[in-house]
């Protein structure tokens, strides 16, 4: 068998016993061809080991058949979740994913999305650093669909994919008053990321309404919303004096509540009866954990289909309108952490 790099579409024909016209239609448009003869061209190809040039065929057609997806935290699992709802979309359409991590770093996001420009793909989705960045702007100025993903700006210049927030702050918060906490810490950071404020400012607003001291809602702001700073926020609180300490926490993300739970646990502190927690996302390690977290559910797999199928709407349909979709989160309350 000849090298699949060395057999051309000429080879196959010639093998097939037809013309170089019908061997294009197998490939591109095979509803165009007999049963018959796509069977003796596939069988052709099969027999040589011919691999298609994809990347000849983006050449002339000026697409690609993938869609990227730049994700802020490959280690996050909310954002692996996230892509497995964009893969399911793309699937159904008969397209690949390409995945990229800029690990929060816009330099990195940007040096990503240069490339992916250059790759023809079809449409980019983005959790971006800043959803403000210039560069997203010239990307699509010049002619890639792109949406943004778990983040929102303040115009419409593109289709984007959220979760209110602020409502899921208020939740969790909401949750812990009802429970008669009348001290609680929130932990997240750094606030340079929207969806940390954007929680922040629910749980302030909470906590506002319910007419409780503000200095009783204690920040402790953490550098990354990782396991390992959940663990120090888990130190920082225990060496607060006992009559200013929270009762209970809300987290601003899973990894951080799974982290302050590691924390309370090895250092012999009972939850929830001697700290509450509330985590956010509710990913499967928060239901999985052996002290299942309550948790802010949002609807991971759908943020990422939804914005799967936006950004292939923007590329297919010329009379296509940005939209803005927000989803509602849901608290999802489990006895283990909070008591009920």
């Amino acid at each position: 068998m000849a090298s699949s790099r060395s057999v051309s579409v000429k080879d196959v024909a010639a093998a097939a016993g037809v013309s170089l016209g019908t061997v294009s239609n197998v490939l591109n448009r095979p509803d165009r061809v007999s049963a018959s003869t796509r069977q003796r061209v596939q069988a052709a190809m099969a027999e040589l080991g011919f691999v298609r040039n994809e990347s000849a065929r983006q050449l002339r057609a000026g697409t690609s058949r993938t869609l990227a997806y730049v994700m802020l935290d490959a280690g996050n699992p909310f954002f692996t979740d996230v892509a497995l709802g964009v893969e399911s979309a793309a699937e159904e359409q008969g397209l690949t994913v390409m995945l990229c991590n800029s690990a929060n770093r816009e330099a990195r996001e940007r040096a990503h999305v240069e490339l992916l420009e250059q790759q023809r793909v079809q449409g980019v989705l983005v959790t971006p650093v800043d959803p403000h960045a210039a560069f997203l702007d010239h990307l699509a100025a010049r002619g890639t669909p792109v949406v943004i993903v778990d983040r929102t700006r303040d115009d419409e210049a593109f289709c984007s994919v959220a979760v209110d927030d602020v409502l899921g702050g208020r939740l969790a918060v909401e949750h812990l008053i009802d429970l008669g906490h009348e001290r609680v810490a929130f932990v997240g950071g750094p606030v340079s990321i929207g969806q940390v404020r954007d929680r922040l400012r629910g749980a302030r607003e909470a906590w506002a309404d319910a007419g409780r001291p503000e200095e009783d809602l204690v920040v402790l702001e953490t550098d990354q919303l990782v396991v390992p700073e959940g663990r120090e926020a888990g130190a920082r609180l225990a060496g607060l004096a006992a009559r200013r300490r929270p009762t209970a926490a809300f987290c601003a993300n899973d990894l951080l509540a799974l982290g302050l739970l590691q924390h309370a646990i090895s250092t012999g502190r009972s939850v929830p009866e001697d700290l509450a927690i509330v985590g956010y996302d509710d990913i499967e390690f928060a239901a999985a954990a052996a002290v299942p977290l309550t948790s802010v559910r949002q609807p991971r797999h759908l943020l990422g289909r939804t914005a799967a199928e936006l950004v292939l709407s923007e590329a297919s349909d010329a009379d296509h309108r940005h939209q803005q979709v927000l989803f509602t989160p849901e608290l999802v309350a489990r006895a283990s952490t909070t008591g009920r």
